[in-house]
């Protein structure tokens, strides 16, 4: 097993931003997020190594779907036993589970390795607009619609 060092991790000056997630597309949301979570935006970026941004999301009960995803498209989980699929519409995972869908979709736009591990820890999703990161003063960003 490979491990990454803990010199790649801590060697960038990381930034921490808040997004609101109000009555923006999800897909745009998970791009713009995980391109600052790696470290994208930054003029040292290396893929390698862990040079991101903290990042807070709050609001993301008022994520929008596109098209008629809503109603159309499924999200599933198994439990692991025989007949543990269950299925979840898009009206529900709003409704309910919207911090847990934000940060399903910003995680799959991450590259699948033992460094996006260390990268999506970074995150942190809220569903309302109180969050718990005040002191650290995040910097506003906007997403475009």
């Amino acid at each position: 097993l490979h491990r990454v060092d803990r010199r790649q991790r801590q060697m960038c000056i990381r930034d921490r931003y808040i997004i609101d997630a109000s009555n923006v597309i999800l897909g745009k949301l998970a791009v713009e997020a995980a391109n600052l979570l790696r470290g994208k935006n930054k003029a040292d970026f290396t893929p390698n190594v862990d040079c991101g941004d903290y990042l807070i999301i709050v609001n993301s009960d008022k994520v929008i779907l596109s098209s008629n995803k809503i109603d159309r498209e499924k999200w599933y989980t198994h439990s692991g036993y025989i007949g543990g699929l269950k299925e979840k519409s898009g009206r529900l995972m709003i409704e309910k589970y919207s911090d847990k869908l934000v940060y399903d979709a910003i995680k799959g736009m991450l590259p699948k390795n033992t460094l996006s591990r260390y990268i999506i820890k970074k995150l942190h999703v809220y569903k309302g607009a109180n969050h718990m990161h005040e002191a650290q003063k995040p910097e506003e960003l906007k997403v475009k619609n």
